[in-house]
């Protein structure tokens, strides 16, 4: 029995926790249980979620910001010993990355999953952030902190994030030991987050259990009808950022399409299947060579997508901010969601290699929007589907990124790109 349970993934067992959830919210709202017992089950809950909720808020800030310290001032040598490329590079990586928030932010705008839904959490920062008009006097005030510490103390993402890039920047112009002491602390502090995010997610087949039965208990099965909504959303969101932002990007840069498709189809099933782009990435490194792209683009472009060009992640970044929002029936104005997506553009950059990074940037910047966290966990339940559709697109996007990059610096090998995919693989 016990090796049995250690066989069991978080997936699986954030499924089961799903499953369980369910059918406790179906017993709260049904009646079934008596009030008292009905009341003990709700404050439980309540109790769990929330307790997994405080623990992915004390991770946000210590991780964030060793992430970008190191990302930053780690590789500032290196980008200027690629020079030419890597600022080719970023350019790309911004443009297609904001394009892919533009897509989820239309999407979730669109569609509205998140209507109907009634979350337990408060929200009432939120509903006073979105009637706040949002002015270029306030904007530039916000994104200028006055003390670290009290940012960190609010969790205001976007404050810590400015305040990482100008301390990164300066470490970067520091030389010799001071530089690799402070890099060398602030690597170790990653290090010890990213384990102490593995172990904080040991915790959320509970936080999500209790979160699903809180909502469903306050909302009924109707929940699971806005939950295959978001599910479908993202998928078609996706669909649509492949169809008209990458496929013309193809075309500007005269990459075959078919036969790129057919090149990237394995790695992008293996990370469709496994949910980790690190699975796919040496198979992706193998076939993009194939495919004509010169073997110093490609092991540049593809290490650095995963930091700066992960248009999956923020697509589905900004489709599920807006779907908390619309779940804690807080309408937000045009400048808050734009003001949004800034923060979600600085936020996604350098913590492609956290496990559930995704749901760290999310947590984020809902924190600093006044949005309740109740929503992470609810998101959670679906995160594997989710996951699996983001990943793939991550991957595939990083792919284009660097036959585009080929392609700018005159090293594309037309022949190569041009074989049949049997011949590529």
């Amino acid at each position: 029995m016990i090796k049995l349970i250690r066989r069991i993934s978080l997936s699986q067992w954030i499924l089961i926790a799903l499953a369980a959830g369910i059918l406790l919210g179906c017993l709260i709202s049904s009646g079934s249980l008596s009030p008292a017992a009905a009341g003990n089950a709700k404050q439980a809950c309540r109790l769990g979620a929330s307790a997994f909720l405080h623990l992915v808020k004390c991770i946000i800030v210590p991780l964030i910001f060793s992430t970008l310290v190191v990302g930053i001032a780690g590789h500032t040598d290196d980008l200027k010993a690629v020079g030419r490329l890597a600022f080719k590079s970023i350019v790309y990586f911004e443009i297609v990355t904001t394009l892919a928030l533009f897509v989820g932010l239309g999407a979730v705008n669109w569609i509205r999953p998140g209507d109907g839904i009634v979350l337990g959490g408060g929200a009432d920062a939120g509903q006073k952030y979105s009637q706040t008009k949002v002015t270029l006097e306030g904007v530039v005030e916000h994104l200028t902190p006055q003390s670290f510490f009290d940012a960190a103390a609010r969790n205001d993402v976007l404050q810590v994030v400015i305040y990482a890039l100008f301390f990164g920047l300066a470490l970067a112009q520091v030389k010799g030991r001071a530089k690799q002491t402070v890099l060398d602390f602030f690597d170790g502090v990653t290090q010890v987050m990213f384990k102490f995010t593995g172990l904080v997610m040991c915790f959320a087949p509970i936080g999500v259990g209790c979160a699903i039965a809180s909502t469903v208990g306050q909302n009924g099965l109707g929940i699971l009808v806005n939950l295959g909504k978001l599910v479908l959303t993202l998928y078609g969101a996706l669909a649509f950022f492949v169809v008209f932002v990458l496929i013309p990007v193809m075309w500007m840069a005269r990459i075959p399409v078919r036969n790129f498709f057919r090149t990237v189809r394995q790695p992008a099933l293996l990370a469709f299947s496994t949910a980790t782009s690190e699975a796919a990435l040496p198979d992706a490194l193998r076939l993009m060579e194939k495919f004509g792209v010169p073997k110093r683009i490609v092991a540049f472009v593809l290490p650095t997508g995963y930091s700066f060009n992960l248009d999956g992640s923020t697509l589905y970044l900004a489709l599920a901010s807006v779907f908390v929002a619309q779940a804690a029936g807080i309408e937000l104005n045009l400048q808050t969601q734009l003001l949004m997506m800034l923060t979600l553009m600085l936020t996604s950059k350098g913590v492609a290699a956290v496990p559930r990074a995704s749901l760290v940037i999310l947590s984020g910047t809902l924190v600093t929007f006044g949005l309740p966290l109740e929503g992470v966990a609810v998101i959670l339940g679906v995160d594997a589907f989710l996951d699996m559709a983001r990943t793939s697109i991550n991957l595939v996007g990083n792919c284009l990124a660097s036959a585009v990059m080929a392609r700018w610096e005159g090293e594309l090998d037309d022949a190569a790109a041009k074989k049949p995919p049997a011949e590529v693989a």
